[in-house]
């Protein structure tokens, strides 16, 4: 075993490509020096997950500074504890600070710029997050805001600012703050351009563009612009019939927890307060509270991951939990997020879902076919035989830029057709294979009527709101709210078992209004199907119609880490200490 893992200078191999004797380097050194020589970052992101586990480093014990570094002290505390402060922490920390005349003067300027920066971090509703944070950890929406905050500290006149989805990750009570921000910056005398679906944000605008009337071929038009009052007039803009009142997102009635659940016991991950939680199985349930209280935390950091590897074998460790409990009602897990379904642009809507293999078997079975001797290999662009061999079936040559980003344009020998001309000659119902691809779901629902198996793959596409994609669409240029209707879709087209635990953090980025309540109505169906669904959110339309709601807080970092409420949202917005129930009984009323 140890000369498998290691090698040996002594142990030598013959390679079937080289003529000599060489020296066995074992597994773990060959995946050692394969992420240490590699350029990819998928390789470095495969072994890194796969085969590699962070520790604490044994000798500074994380703190990655010598000894005679950390003996330096200011205000008793060593550079390492300082950093370890949320930002609300280090604020208190440096205007309690006491200094000898001398230091004074010396640390004035200093301090200054210290509480400046601290102070627009806290502007943004950042102030949980502790200063020595790794950036890989941050949520999207918390990254932007951190360049939001450096932008206001630079002082600059006369400059554009483009924003997309600034109020990601961000409770209602946090938005305010973040739109005083933006108004700063406006008033500085510089132009800010926010791309939103947030209502609160589209309220406080000067100027709104709403775009539409649908998505993909049924939009790309100005239907509405100007003040808000502008938008409310236009009978065409979807957005302004929800911003008026006139649609709108109802609350449901709640479905009555039943004895299954899951229990957590003394979770005690970064700031949580050693809780215990019940999560009832079989409804459809929302974690909300402030940002920073602990919610991804309870949810991916342990339950996820110790599901995971209780019922996937996964080798992630889960997050410090004493027990947990109701792991038999279940028999997988499903992490449904926003990531792309593909790395490349041969992974797409129809290879996703499963419809691509029935689709490839009709071709095959048509005459032309059976005349040529085709095969369903034929018609895929992962192998040789019928794709096109200059773009190797993707339709697109990738031009690779040293120092920007990779540029794709189209095949010059298939014409982004991605199947060379043979293969184009098989038609079925007088459409090619690269004309069905291109076909947009609506429209293929009709085109496979007669085939039961590819048919309930594309209505569920169509019924979570995407008839308007293309079943050869490349994954690349999905949205993060597409590409999650895609995964969502897939789920409800398979046969439901009714032991499936559904996971889902943020899952409102980026959508409109309309496209929310296609997302709930889909969740409700997976709940009707008899499996749960996990909501971690901020958006008051979906907490609002959630059947169970695990409010945590009462604030961010260390003030967290508590469940502050649980319940139906009625009985969450009656409780005096939840922020949330605040909002919510507004929502409800």
């Amino acid at each position: 075993q140890k000369l498998l893992l290691f090698g040996s200078p002594e142990a030598r191999v013959r390679s079937p490509w080289s003529s000599t004797d060489e020296e066995f380097e074992g597994a773990v050194k060959n995946l050692e020096r394969r992420h240490r020589e590699t350029e990819s970052d998928f390789v470095k992101e495969e072994i890194m997950n796969l085969y590699m586990r962070r520790h604490v480093c044994p000798k500074c014990r994380g703190a990655r500074l010598k000894e005679e570094a950390l003996a330096v002290l200011v205000g008793g505390r060593s550079i390492r504890e300082v950093a370890g402060f949320s930002v609300k922490d280090a604020v208190r920390f440096f205007d309690a600070l006491e200094l000898d005349p001398k230091n004074k003067a010396i640390a004035r300027q200093i301090l200054k710029e210290i509480g400046a920066r601290l102070s627009f971090l806290s502007n943004v509703g950042l102030d949980y997050l502790t200063l020595d944070r790794e950036s890989q950890t941050l949520a999207g929406g918390e990254a932007q805001r951190i360049h939001l905050a450096t932008q206001i500290g630079s002082g600059l006149m006369g400059v554009l600012y483009v924003l997309d989805e600034p109020s990601i990750g961000l409770h209602q009570r946090d938005n305010r703050r973040l739109l005083d921000t933006l108004t700063r910056l406006r008033d500085l005398g510089n132009t800010l351009v926010v791309v939103e679906h947030d209502e609160e944000t589209i309220r406080s605008a000067d100027w709104i563009v709403d775009l539409g009337p649908g998505a993909g071929e049924a939009g790309g038009e100005i239907v509405a612009q100007g003040t808000l009052p502008d938008i409310l007039a236009e009978k065409r803009s979807l957005t302004g019939r929800y911003l008026e009142g006139r649609l709108k997102i109802p609350p449901r009635t709640p479905r009555k927890p039943g004895k299954k659940s899951i229990e957590i016991l003394g979770a005690s991950q970064f700031n949580l307060k050693n809780i215990d939680v019940r999560i009832p199985l079989g409804l459809n349930v929302c974690v909300t509270g402030v940002s920073g209280s602990g919610k991804s935390t309870l949810i991916q950091e342990i339950l996820y991951k110790s599901l995971a590897q209780k019922l996937h074998n996964s080798k992630d460790l889960p997050g410090k939990a004493r027990e947990i409990r109701g792991f038999e009602h279940l028999d997988k897990v499903i992490v449904v997020d926003q990531s792309p379904i593909g790395r490349t642009p041969r992974s797409n809507p129809a290879t996703y879902t499963g419809a691509w293999a029935p689709i490839r078997e009709i071709f095959s079975l048509t005459q032309e076919s059976k005349r040529k001797g085709y095969q369903p290999g034929r018609f895929s662009f992962n192998v040789k035989g019928g794709r096109c061999e200059n773009c190797q079936g993707d339709g697109t040559i990738k031009i690779a830029m040293q120092f920007l980003s990779d540029v794709y344009v189209k095949c010059e020998v298939c014409h982004g057709k991605r199947f060379n001309e043979e293969t184009l000659t098989v038609r079925y119902k007088g459409r090619n294979i690269a004309e069905v691809l291109d076909l947009p779901v609506s429209e293929a629902l009709g085109f496979f009527a007669a085939v039961p198996q590819i048919q309930r793959t594309l209505k569920t596409l169509d019924e979570v709101g995407l008839g308007y994609i293309r079943l050869g669409q490349p994954a690349t240029t999905l949205s993060g709210g597409e590409a999650q209707r895609v995964k969502l879709a897939t789920e409800l087209s398979r046969r439901a078992t009714g032991r499936t635990l559904y996971l889902l953090d943020e899952p409102t980025t980026g959508l409109h209004f309309a496209d929310v309540q296609k997302l709930l109505d889909v969740l409700h169906r997976l709940v009707d199907s008899g499996n749960s669904v996990i909501v971690i959110e901020h958006n008051l339309d979906v907490i609002k119609t959630a059947d169970y709601i695990i409010d945590m807080g009462p604030e961010g970092g260390d003030q967290g880490g508590e469940i502050v409420a649980a319940g139906p949202p009625e009985a969450v917005m009656k409780d005096p200490r939840s922020h949330t129930g605040r909002f919510l009984k507004k929502a409800l009323s």
